[in-house]
């Protein structure tokens, strides 16, 4: 793969990536809630999530996705009830919104899972990583290497996109006055509340 297709891809990626989504959101409302070191454990589960829809894609089940859409809508509206859920369950709180306080309970492995299944119930990921990859595969070169290269750099760009997000979030809630502290919390669930509109707006049968 040479330079000038890599930076193309890239280019493509960072483009996509523009706009947020349910994982970006998601990451948000976790950085309000339990602060950026935790809600790492949350980019974890999506970038895990990410991998696995790209090997499903490279060997070839594509096909079997696209004839299996009613698993993947009832999975989609189970990721879209979860994090309704979730965002309600902040929205409601009565413990208020500072930073640790809203999630104080929550472990890192339940932080790692909610990445993974906000990530996991995009209906359209597969489909989508085995549309892509294709555009910028060199069919005489190696594609082990290039599948290698193709996704260790969307992980890699995912990552830092979902850190910008968390770091943002984190800066704001602590330079919040004292006051404004109670609410994070409705902040924080209302993130999640956009990212289960913006999961249930995804489309199985829709075409990329």
């Amino acid at each position: 793969m040479g330079t000038q297709i890599w930076l193309l891809y890239v280019s493509t990626v960072f483009i996509l990536m523009s706009t947020p989504g349910p994982s970006q959101l998601l990451m948000l409302s976790n950085s309000v809630s339990n602060g950026l070191q935790r809600s790492l454990f949350t980019a974890a589960g999506d970038l895990s999530a990410n991998f696995l829809q790209m090997i499903v894609a490279s060997i070839g089940l594509v096909s079997i996705v696209q004839q299996s859409s009613d698993f993947f809508i009832v999975v989609k509206w189970a990721g879209v009830a979860y994090l309704s859920y979730l965002g309600l369950r902040l929205i409601f709180s009565k413990t208020g919104g500072q930073v640790g306080v809203a999630n104080q309970g929550r472990s890192k492995k339940s932080l790692f899972w909610q990445g993974f299944i906000t990530s996991a119930a995009n209906p359209k990921a597969v489909i989508f990583f085995a549309a892509l990859f294709p555009q910028f595969i060199i069919p005489s070169e190696p594609l082990l290497h290039q599948f290698v290269i193709l996704s260790a750099t969307y992980l890699i760009m995912d990552a830092v996109f979902l850190f910008s997000y968390g770091k943002s979030a984190e800066w704001v809630s602590t330079k919040l006055k004292s006051s404004a502290h109670q609410y994070l919390g409705k902040v924080s669930g209302s993130f999640l509340i956009g990212a289960a509109v913006l999961l249930g707006l995804k489309d199985v049968d829709a075409n990329l």
